[in-house]
């Protein structure tokens, strides 16, 4: 996976002293109580995928190979058996539980260990692989389910505490800070993570991230393998505006704009007479979309969503995808060098809504 050059820089800080308003809170005495606390929601998951591989030829040699597959067919399949730990959160009493859809996506058989010991199937209820976020169920009521914080509200600083199943080691607590917000690794098309030094692992992989209230406010989905702490979560304001639809319809209704925008370059900034690089300039608008039938051209300069700064082209999909379907959003537009205020209704993404 290419990972952004932003990733990878090593800042230089210099030695300041921080005002004690602005410094982050201090850690508590002890996490003991909202590990006690949250413990009994938090699952280990394991699963089983059935795949098909291709047996070895009695050749041995690619040549050889292909010319006997092309007078004999190709070489027989067999199944093979994969396995897969993760974890993941009880979000309901009525045993609704999220993960990571890496986790379970593709499994066949879903089986889910619970702190106080019973196991239990599970099934697959919806995913949304654009986020890594999918929905299991389990048949059981009166489970002790989180609370689904708000991950906007947390600050770079704050401390976190992650609870998971790391190589199999169930009910594993580890706590840091949160390193960074809205990082944009290559993970997918919406890429908006949460960063923590909090130690993450192969097995953490779905389980929670908690505030210091005891909040879920992320879903720690992956790590930098040739790094040291870092690991990345996915802020749970995401899935919360798309949860209902993935329960119901098994899958997330995602908004769309329907434009093609590519960075503001240094050279069309200088050229449009822009102070900076900000803002998502349009190279193509989709015929019949939201973009074309609120009069969004070719040339136009997106700068700010509701008045929220569009800093590379990247967040305006991801703004978009999430919470505005059917809302109408305001965006600031520069058109030839002058300021325009274009409302746009946004819709369900094409592709949705043939699925309807």
């Amino acid at each position: 996976m290419k990972i952004m050059p932003k990733v990878l820089q090593i800042a230089l800080l210099s030695l300041f002293v921080v005002p004690v308003s602005a410094q982050a809170q201090p850690a508590p005495e002890s996490f003991a109580p909202l590990v006690k606390k949250e413990t009994p929601s938090v699952v280990n998951i394991s699963t089983r995928q059935v795949v098909k591989v291709r047996q070895q030829s009695p050749f041995g040699d690619p040549q050889m190979d292909q010319f006997f597959n092309r007078f004999f067919g190709n070489a027989p399949q067999r199944e093979q058996v994969r396995q897969s730990l993760g974890s993941g959160f009880i979000i309901s009493s009525d045993g609704y539980i999220l993960t990571n859809n890496h986790v379970v996506g593709q499994a066949s058989d879903i089986k889910v260990a619970f702190a106080e010991g019973r196991v239990l199937d599970a099934k697959l209820i919806g995913k949304a692989e654009e986020i890594d976020i999918a929905l299991i169920k389990v048949n059981a009521t009166d489970l002790p389910a989180v609370t689904l914080g708000d991950s906007n509200a947390l600050d770079v600083g704050d401390w976190v505490v992650a609870i998971g199943n790391p190589f199999g080691l169930s009910q594993t607590v580890t706590a840091g800070i949160v390193s960074a917000k809205g990082r944009v690794i290559g993970a997918g098309p919406y890429d908006d993570l949460i960063q923590t030094d909090a130690a993450i692992n192969p097995g953490n992989s779905g389980g929670p991230l908690f505030n210091t209230k005891g909040e879920v406010v992320g879903i720690n989905t992956m790590i930098l393998a040739k790094g040291q702490n870092l690991g990345f979560a996915v802020p749970i304001n995401m899935v919360k505006e798309i949860l209902p639809s993935i329960k119901a319809k098994g899958r997330p209704d995602l908004g769309w704009l329907g434009v093609d925008a590519r960075p503001v370059t240094q050279d069309i900034a200088e050229a449009l007479g822009f102070p900076e690089q900000i803002g998502a300039i349009i190279k193509s608008v989709a015929k019949g979309s939201p973009a074309a039938k609120a009069g969004l051209l070719r040339g136009d300069v997106i700068v700010e969503l509701d008045g929220k700064k569009i800093l590379e082209p990247a967040e305006l999909p991801r703004m978009i995808a999430f919470g505005h379907i059917g809302k109408t959003v305001t965006l600031k537009v520069l058109r030839q060098g002058k300021p325009v205020e274009i409302k746009v209704v946004v819709e369900l993404m094409p592709e949705q809504k043939q699925q309807q």
